[in-house]
């Protein structure tokens, strides 16, 4: 990757980071003042959602910043994989706050159910749960957008922890609301929607923590691109026998590497003229930053007629 595209991707990650960061740092702070004002727990833990969405819009920063930076002595296939631990980082997080989610509407439910009065929310609550919810999905769809544009798994997870915090105030607006309009009995709402929200919230970190750990063990690529790669290898005619295929992930680049065979008769410069023109279709594929290594073995010579019959 050039450097000026280095920039330009570190610039725009940066950017709608730095928007999603002050967007979530005006909002928690909203958020704590109407759960405060307004007492309502259910407010208070969304804006402790909101705090979660603020650090890892840091992390973001960070990693992404590190991710970029050029292969050096230390780091012979870059630095690809910080982006990679920080998308696993916000994964994480993402499935803890869901697990705490669910488990603070698990005990109000259970208080209720033994007989324990939840505080009735004040109507300053319901409209920052409604602010939250047009706001955050707004950044989510700016941050994936610009996350798949600028091919950058992070902001995407990111993209992703502003749409958990929209179900969360969700959840948390159906709760205050059907406090404020139903009355006292229904006050059981707002915990009940907040575990209901929990479990979107854990499968999205599923979502997005399981690839990395793929990736951070060296998982092979899917089988269908493993197919697409053979399948280019076998469209130059020079060549047979693909074998010992290897690949994997590295942050947003794939590496791989195999052994062909040619007709051990081709000069040294015949063979490398193909393995070249190979690399580029390749990359066509996998993407001009993979990392290609191909290992060219001579292939057997072909048996004269006589020798075959007499094989036979």
């Amino acid at each position: 990757m050039e450097d000026y595209e280095i920039k330009t991707r570190e610039k725009e990650i940066f950017k709608v980071t730095i928007i999603g960061s002050i967007c979530n740092f005006c909002l928690l702070t909203f958020k704590f003042v109407a759960g405060i004002v307004g007492q309502s727990a259910a407010m208070i833990a969304d804006a402790v959602h909101s705090l979660s969405d603020f650090v890892t819009d840091i992390i973001v920063i960070v990693f992404v910043h590190i991710s970029n930076k050029p292969q050096d002595k230390d780091h012979d296939f870059g630095h690809g994989k910080y982006e990679t631990l920080a998308t696993a980082i916000i994964g994480a997080v993402l499935f803890f706050v869901g697990v705490g989610i669910f488990w603070n509407g698990a005990k109000s439910v259970w208080g209720v159910i033994h007989g324990q009065e939840i505080e009735a929310p004040g109507a300053i609550a319901l409209y920052a749960a409604l602010i939250s919810i047009v706001l955050k999905e707004a950044l989510y769809w700016y941050t994936k957008t610009t996350g798949e544009k600028m091919k950058s798994k992070s902001v995407v997870a990111n993209a992703w922890h502003h749409r958990s915090d929209a179900f969360s105030s969700i959840g948390t607006a159906a709760g205050i609301g059907g406090a404020i309009l139903l009355g006292d009995s229904w006050r059981v709402l707002d915990p009940i929607a907040a575990i209901v929200v929990s479990f979107f919230i854990i499968k999205v970190a599923y979502k997005l923590f399981k690839p990395c750990i793929d990736e951070l063990i060296e998982k092979s690529l899917p089988d269908e691109t493993e197919q697409k790669i053979v399948d280019v290898i076998l469209s130059f005619p020079e060549v047979s026998s693909p074998h010992n295929l290897r690949t994997r992930q590295i942050g947003n680049n794939c590496a791989m590497d195999v052994h062909v065979r040619m007709d051990g008769q081709m000069t040294v410069e015949q063979s490398h003229a193909v393995t070249k023109e190979m690399e580029k279709k390749l990359k066509e594929l996998l993407g001009k930053d993979a990392f290609i290594s191909i290992h060219v073995e001579p292939a057997a010579p072909a048996m004269p007629s006589s020798n075959k019959d007499a094989a036979m």
